[in-house]
């Protein structure tokens, strides 16, 4: 294990690298990136021997639903892959005019885009992010500083090496892409202290990191969110497909941050949604040998179907697990008014096939993704046609939702004259 003083090192590393590698032809960095989407799959053996070690450390530590989020099979592995080929073939986002002003004195100014310069990235136990979060930060011409989580460390250095031959290969710095030896929260603080040698630093977990970034942080943060997402099913909703989707959101990887946590239910139809829900989630799955999920019931939905009573604190809760709250909503209206004091701004659904309900939910929900009829777990980078994401801002400045290359570059004026002087 190094020590705390490395984590510097590898952030002045970073740095000089950084300067090396603004301007770069994008032409080469595309090269880069297939060569690094090639070095990724001829490494899948050692990737998933590291990570069959991480898994076995982590159990009896870690839940099960974490186990998930940290254990890599082939599939994920070519999922990850896919992703560095989709971002490789996107425009570059550099060198982009993004406005022209020709001013009286002759001066022309034009607002060009430009990498950020050295991201950091604190995430936790996905291994997934390390390569998501390198190939975003190499495509849109920036330098990264990664820190996995500790159960996560293993898998993610077999994942950097052979990212690391892919840029060797194309003949740019190793140290363009970096991950951070010391997984204690020593080296964490380092990172956020770290101006001057950082531009700019992503967290990417629970809401402890997130806080603890945004908190203390003297690099400036791009704050990612927690995901405390609501479907809300409204008296005109279809049932079957409102089932279809809250089954989907809850339970296709309860794990990751925009899976449903919170369950609305229009009082209109609450007395004949409620039990197809609870035999749809429940008792069915029971009978199927999958995972139930537990429903915790607000007083009305609790008097309609058996589960466990909801606590207060139940909807203010990212469960990442089988749990679902429920409460029963006296309509649209109440449904957004409920969002608005428990929501996280990640992700909200609406399943009605009234549209003025959608209109109004559309407009008064201010979440970063807001669907109508549609499952939450699309809040995603490549579902959104990003190639992967480095996170979903839940913030408004300076950006929102899934971050892809786009969200990773800042701009700067040029302003080309011949010869004026401020008078």
């Amino acid at each position: 294990m190094n020590n705390t003083s490395s984590t510097m090192d590898l952030c002045r590393k970073a740095k000089a690298a950084a300067e090396l590698f603004r301007g770069q032809d994008p032409a080469v960095i595309d090269k880069a990136l297939i060569y690094m989407q090639e070095e990724l799959l001829l490494a899948e053996g050692e990737i998933l021997e590291a990570n069959a070690r991480d898994v076995s450390l982590a159990q009896g530590s870690i839940s099960d639903v974490m186990i998930d989020r940290l254990r890599l099979t082939k599939e994920r592995i070519a999922s990850m892959a896919k992703g560095i080929g989709e971002i490789a073939a996107l425009p570059t986002p550099l060198g982009i005019c993004l406005e022209k002003n020709l001013r009286p004195n002759g001066l022309r100014i034009e607002k060009v885009t430009v990498p950020m310069g050295v991201i950091a990235i604190i995430y936790e136990s996905r291994p997934n992010v390390t390569s998501d979060a390198a190939a975003l930060a190499v495509k849109s011409g920036n330098v990264c500083v990664l820190r996995s989580g500790k159960e996560a460390y293993g898998s993610s250095l077999a994942i950097v090496t052979a990212l690391k031959r892919g840029l060797k290969r194309a003949e740019l710095s190793e140290d363009v892409i970096s991950l951070v030896s010391d997984t204690s929260r020593a080296s964490a603080i380092e990172l956020m202290e770290a101006r001057g040698c950082v531009d700019m630093l992503i967290p990417r977990g629970g809401k402890g990191l997130i806080s603890a970034c945004v908190e203390n942080s003297k690099v400036p943060c791009l704050e990612t969110g927690t995901g405390i997402c609501h479907i809300y099913v409204d008296g005109a909703a279809d049932m079957d497909m409102a089932l279809s989707i809250i089954e989907n959101a809850k339970t296709s990887r309860p794990s990751v941050c925009n899976a449903e946590e919170v369950l609305l239910v229009d009082k209109r139809i609450a007395g004949e949604f409620l039990p197809k829900l609870k035999a749809r989630l429940t008792d069915d799955r029971e009978r199927e040998g999958k995972t139930p999920v537990e429903l915790r019931l607000d007083p009305e939905a609790a008097k309609i179907i058996q589960g466990t009573p909801a606590q207060d604190t139940d909807f203010d809760t990212e469960f990442l697990d089988y749990i679902l709250a429920v409460k029963v909503v006296s309509g649209v209206s109440d449904a957004c008014r409920h969002i608005a004091l428990h929501s996280t701004s990640h992700s909200e659904a609406i399943i009605t096939e009234d549209e003025e309900a959608m209109e109004y939910f559309t407009k008064n929900v201010d979440s970063a993704a807001v669907y109508v009829n549609a499952s939450t777990r699309f809040t995603d980078g490549g579902e959104f046609g990003l190639g992967c994401e480095m996170g979903i801002s839940t913030q408004k400045l300076h950006a929102r939702g899934p971050l892809g290359i786009r969200e990773l570059v800042t701009y700067k004026y040029i302003v080309r004259g011949n010869g004026q002087i401020r008078r």
